[in-house]
């Protein structure tokens, strides 16, 4: 297989799925200009510092758990909400470090996760059509021509939004609010007095113990930063592309051009075609990479996907993310693991149990979180029985008390769903839910 050099524009020869419609060329042109001059939302040596973390997962050191929002909105940004899903996930990952004994990779769909694909390009509603909603990088969620139209200075209220969104986390982790001798504070105060809140409580407390242990002992705790603070690292799906080029710049110590809208980037099921614009762009960038493999991929398409993204086979380069569904997973992941395997690349293995267990309820989208468990022990079984280390999991979540999917730690009905739903697109855990599930994994692991 051969490629042409890669540039960050090299992706403008190539189809590129999912892309909106842009009215005014040359207003969208001018938004490059401006963001093209901005400063970069994240540095190389970030991106290499993940890389370096996520080969530890690749290798079966450490675990990776990657989650956040469905999709960001432009209208619920406030501080308590970056937190809240801060706090979910630093409860998560405590739960599933005490359960498994290795570290856990911490990295969020979030400060930029603004854009989602779309099965139809346009809506209908009665007997308007309107195009479809991409996200608050692209367009709104209402209903309307205006709403609907897609307009390029959202890119520069994404790139905002993600600036703060970054300061942020990065106050939050390295500020103190993320030492381990917080952990009693990250459990909020709807999640307390829920099952999963109170065995969260009973992890917390022995950890404590643990440190008054080591205290008494004459271990100067104060010198160990790492408990103080965690690395924490962004991600979404590149699926924009001309935001992502803007945001593209040369690393000055080792000259590889680096994306750095995130930390991570990933390509979607929508958009893995082997000669497509998002497969191109993403190949010649330093930052580590994700890839979404659902049930439709083809053995060869996959294999080639891999030898494009990760050539030179390094560990921690590429995260396969599988995402089949709980009835497909036990026929369709198998023969994965065994191409990708033989054709030698050190890939870091991660469930997505929530995309392909989607469905409708009534007038809406929701997830069983039964079906979601049910994928992950699939996913777990089979990985061990081929001696594959299980790395980690991909999941949608908040830390709002939402009722978005069923089940769960808060039992929530098909009846409940109306209560409290909030996505602007796809179901989301909340923090019960996510703890719940927290659990459930640290239950695999230990097993």
């Amino acid at each position: 297989m051969t490629t042409t050099p890669w540039t960050p524009t090299s992706w403008r020869s190539h189809d590129a799925a999912q892309q909106p419609t842009w009215p005014d060329a040359l207003a969208l042109d001018d938004v490059e200009r401006q963001l093209r001059k901005f400063p970069p939302l994240v540095f190389a040596g970030e991106a290499r510092s993940l890389t370096s973390a996520l080969s530890d997962v690749a290798s079966g050191k450490a675990f990776l758990l990657q989650a956040g929002d469905c999709a960001e909105s432009f209208h619920d940004f406030n501080a308590d909400s970056i937190r809240d899903k801060l706090k979910v996930i630093l409860q998560m990952a405590v739960a599933l470090t005490y359960a498994s004994g290795v570290p856990v990779v911490k990295v969020g769909r979030i400060a930029g996760q603004f854009a989602k694909p779309r099965s139809s390009s346009t809506e209908t509603q009665g007997e308007l059509t309107l195009p479809s909603f991409r996200g608050h990088l692209v367009n709104g969620e209402g209903f309307t021509k205006q709403d609907r139209e897609p307009d390029p200075t959202r890119l520069l209220t994404a790139y905002q939004q993600s600036v703060a969104t970054l300061n942020l986390l990065r106050a939050f982790t390295k500020g103190g609010f993320a030492a381990l001798h917080q952990v009693h504070s990250w459990n909020m105060s709807f999640v307390k007095d829920s099952p999963e809140g109170e065995r969260y409580e009973q992890v917390a407390g022995e950890i404590e113990r643990a440190l008054r242990f080591m205290t008494a002992c004459g271990i100067d705790l104060a010198a160990e930063g790492n408990l103080d603070e965690v690395d924490f690292y962004t991600s979404h799906e590149a699926l924009v592309l001309p935001y992502e080029e803007a945001l593209t710049r040369q690393d000055s110590l080792s000259q590889q051009w680096v994306d750095t809208s995130a930390h991570m980037l990933w390509i979607g099921d929508r958009t893995r075609q082997v000669d497509g614009a998002h497969v191109e762009f993403l190949r010649g960038v330093l930052n580590p990479i994700g890839l979404k493999v659902g049930p439709g991929i083809d053995l060869g398409e996959l294999k080639a996907l891999c030898e494009l993204l990760d050539p030179e086979r390094t560990p921690g380069r590429l995260t396969l993310i599988c995402r089949f569904g709980r009835d497909k997973i036990e026929d369709r992941l198998p023969p994965v693991l065994d191409a990708v395997t033989a054709a030698g690349h050190p890939v870091v293995w991660a469930s997505d149990p929530m995309h392909g267990n989607t469905f409708s309820a009534g007038n809406v989208k929701t997830r069983s979180f039964d079906d979601i468990v049910a994928e992950l022990q699939t996913f777990f079984q089979i990985c061990r029985a081929k001696a594959i280390w299980p790395g980690g999991v991909h999941l949608e979540l908040t830390g709002e008390n939402v009722t978005e999917c069923l089940g769960g730690g808060d039992e929530v009905k098909e009846l409940d769903l109306s209560t409290r739903y909030r996505s602007i697109c796809d179901p989301r855990l909340n923090a019960s839910q996510a703890l719940d599930l927290a659990f459930s994994i640290a239950d695999l692991l230990r097993n």
